[in-house]
């Protein structure tokens, strides 16, 4: 695997970061506020953004304080552990999904970091998500407060945090809260920015949960075939439909032969579709300030070079919550993992070995 990087010497916005070191990949000379060269690639995220970090930011001194709060109706996650052989007092590492994702996207991968970190891997579902429990609140605060308490109740000291997309944000917020819980922060595919009615990518989830409600309101409908034939009315990829229909299952109260009188559709949804959708502006968000919370442990954010969620844009950002950050980037789009499991397993090994080194 070839990833290359450089090491650059930035100058951020305030006293607090400047003359630190970032490392930027060698492909991507970002001009904004870190004052290497000028930068004339396309913009990937529609974005209003000044040249600022300040214009990226969500810090409503309200928003901050709610964010920050432990008064916050927690759930109990639902997860699996993986362990080597022999009992391992290394640090453990906790997976975070993504927006209708489980606890079963990453089994495959951290089978292979339990053997190749000699560590406990745990994959949790999320709130709303998997097995885990329904309930009304899902934004940041809520599922960092979820996960603080997975921690604290399961005795995990000084786990590594790893999470893509929704669950990356959910790691970021975690370290932001409570910067003694995690010792490390792994961000797949997403950054600490607000994209509330500000980017293109984001309206397919909207699609994504019209369609899956169109499915579980169907009565015609009779094989996941069917269900995928409603999916692909906005979802091309077959991988990502297949992905989406994982959050389908039949409904055992469904009766085929007679069902004209009946409420019951053939096919009923694992998450709540509905507090999904009410709660998107929340997934999109970001309510912390920079100004009041940064994480100074050592951060990893891998990106898909041909997502949209890391914009070059957001490097600053990116480093004004999180001082000590990389940034690599793997030949993918934004579901990173299982499109390049290989690639992702071996970045995130050589990283964590070489800054446990230190």
């Amino acid at each position: 695997m070839s990833i290359r990087s450089s090491i650059y010497r930035c100058s951020k916005l305030g006293s607090t970061f400047s003359s630190r070191f970032y490392a930027i990949p060698t492909s991507y000379h970002a001009g904004y506020k870190f004052n290497i060269r000028s930068y004339s690639g396309k913009t990937k995220n529609d974005i209003n953004y000044d040249g600022t970090i300040g214009s990226l930011a969500y810090s409503p001194n309200s928003e901050t304080e709610k964010s920050l709060s432990d008064d916050i109706e927690s759930v109990e996650l639902v997860y699996d552990k993986y362990s080597p052989n022999e009992p391992s007092y290394k640090n453990p590492i906790i997976f975070l999904h993504g927006l209708f994702g489980s606890k079963v996207n990453n089994r495959a991968v951290s089978k292979q970091l339990v053997k190749l970190l000699d560590r406990d891997v745990y994959c949790i579902d999320l709130r709303n998500h998997g097995g885990s429990p329904h309930i009304s609140r899902h934004d940041y605060p809520s599922m960092s407060k979820d996960v603080e308490n997975f921690i604290l109740e399961n005795e995990i000291i000084d786990p590594i945090l790893i999470g893509h997309s929704m669950g990356a944000k959910v790691a970021m917020s975690v370290c932001l809260r409570k910067p003694k819980l995690p010792s490390m922060l792994i961000s797949v595919d997403n950054a600490p920015i607000d994209l509330t009615g500000n980017t293109k990518g984001f309206s397919k989830f909207v699609m994504y949960i019209r369609q899956l409600q169109k499915i579980t309101r169907d009565k015609n409908l009779r094989t996941i075939k069917d269900c995928d034939s409603i999916l692909a009315e906005v979802e091309p990829e077959l991988s990502i439909r297949q992905f989406l229909l994982t959050n389908i299952k039949r409904n055992p109260n469904f009766n085929e032969k007679d069902n004209s009188d009946t409420e019951e559709f053939p096919y009923v949804s694992r998450v709540p579709l509905d507090i999904l959708l009410k709660n998107l502006d929340s997934i999109s968000s970001f309510p912390f300030d920079y100004t009041k919370n940064i994480w100074t442990r050592p951060s990893l954010f891998i990106r898909g070079e041909k997502s949209m969620y890391i914009a070059d844009e957001f490097i600053a950002q990116i480093g004004a919550f999180f001082p000590q950050f990389e940034l690599r980037d793997i030949d993918a789009g934004h579901w990173v993992i299982s499109e390049k499991p290989k690639e992702f397993v071996e970045l995130v090994v050589d990283w964590i070995e070489r800054k446990e080194d230190l």
